[in-house]
């Protein structure tokens, strides 16, 4: 029969203040990997939404461009009916109305959603 093998001497323990500063420093590490993971999530969402931004940017300009025209517009049309200052001031609180309502529209889904 054979005889079992002697495992000789055990391994020397590591002493508990080694432990915890290795744990610490792991836990530092994956810390920095965590923190680094995210910076890089933030700056590729950053890259991908800058370019939509700016075009939803140009677009909200030529939006009020249009709406500028359209009020313009108003206001020569009732010139030749009530005269420029008074076109003016009708246009003025029609387009104002116009804004209110839909200030009030959107407060009051906001109330609601929230």
């Amino acid at each position: 029969m054979l005889k079992p093998v002697d495992p000789g001497l055990p391994p020397p323990e590591r002493p508990i203040g080694e432990l915890v500063h290795e744990l610490i420093e792991n836990g530092k590490s994956y810390a920095r990997a965590e923190i680094g993971l995210v910076k890089a999530i933030a700056a590729a969402k950053g890259k991908a939404l800058a370019i939509p931004a700016a075009m939803f940017g140009l677009t909200f300009v030529c939006a009020l461009a249009a709406v500028t025209a359209l009020a313009v517009g108003v206001v020569i049309a009732l010139d030749t009916f009530i005269g420029p200052l008074a076109a003016g001031f009708v246009g003025m609180l029609i387009f104002g109305a116009i804004a209110g309502l839909l200030g009030w529209a959107g407060y009051q889904r906001l109330r609601r959603d929230l």
